[in-house]
């Protein structure tokens, strides 16, 4: 049976307004608008089946400024929203899910605390994702400013068991860039796991997605595909993004 790959358009939220930044660089922001509810909104009417929220503010300082918009957003599109940003405690997350999101993402926390991040997964089957930000290969910690000394495949197998819902995995040198994913990141990392897998970074145009929906054909599945930057700057329409992401 063949299994389409979902589309996650990203907003980030940054003061409550959708910004992006460059491989992470909080002095490399570009702000594109400050109603995040109706982009929100233009996502979902696309057929959007998913949309994907970060919480910049919070990955940054662990202070939920953005929620009440997040709230907003998951309230108005009628599509689960997928969402991460400082989720590093219980009450952070349950205070998202109450929000109306449909699946937390965990990140830094997850490498910190390991028995708390299974913990979470456990106590919400199916609803918590696992974020790794990766610089070449070794896990970024802390909004992308420091390594973690650890290498993907090590850490991804760790959690492998631990019932996330996905492994978000972002390529920091390609975020941003539109150059293109990190094919053989994704290959490698499908070839190793059993979790889901989302890729996240580098989508500059349709044919970026149509070769990660290709995977489908090679027995390894993406689970997703997060894009921002391209649709922002009009490198890529959304229905456009819709249908290479279901491309067979």
């Amino acid at each position: 049976m063949i299994r389409a790959m979902d589309l996650y358009p990203a907003i980030d939220l940054r003061g409550g307004q959708c910004v992006r930044l460059y491989q992470g660089d909080f002095a490399q922001e570009t702000v594109y608008g400050d109603d995040p509810v109706a982009q929100a909104l233009l996502f979902a009417d696309a057929g959007s089946p998913w949309i994907h929220v970060v919480d910049l503010d919070a990955a940054r300082t662990g202070e939920p400024v953005n929620r009440p918009v997040i709230a907003a957003i998951a309230a108005a599109v009628g599509i689960p929203v997928q969402t991460g940003g400082g989720v590093r405690t219980d009450e952070a997350a349950d205070a998202l899910f109450e929000a109306g999101v449909g699946r937390v993402v965990v990140g830094t926390a997850a490498l910190d605390d390991p028995a708390w991040a299974r913990s979470l997964a456990a106590r919400y089957p199916g609803k918590v994702a696992l974020g790794l930000d990766v610089r070449g290969r070794e896990v970024a910690v802390r909004g992308w400013v420091e390594g973690s000394g650890r290498q993907l495949a090590d850490v991804a197998a760790e959690f492998d068991d631990a019932g996330f819902a996905a492994l978000i995995v972002t390529q920091i040198n390609v975020d941003g860039a539109g150059t293109g994913p990190d094919i053989d990141l994704y290959m490698e990392l499908l070839a190793s796991v059993e979790t889901e897998v989302i890729a996240s970074g580098g989508v500059g145009g349709a044919q970026d997605l149509r070769v990660l929906a290709s995977f489908e054909a090679e027995g390894m599945p993406l689970l997703g595909a997060i894009v921002g930057k391209a649709l922002y700057d009009g490198a890529l329409t959304i229905d456009e993004a819709l249908a290479a992401a279901q491309a067979e």
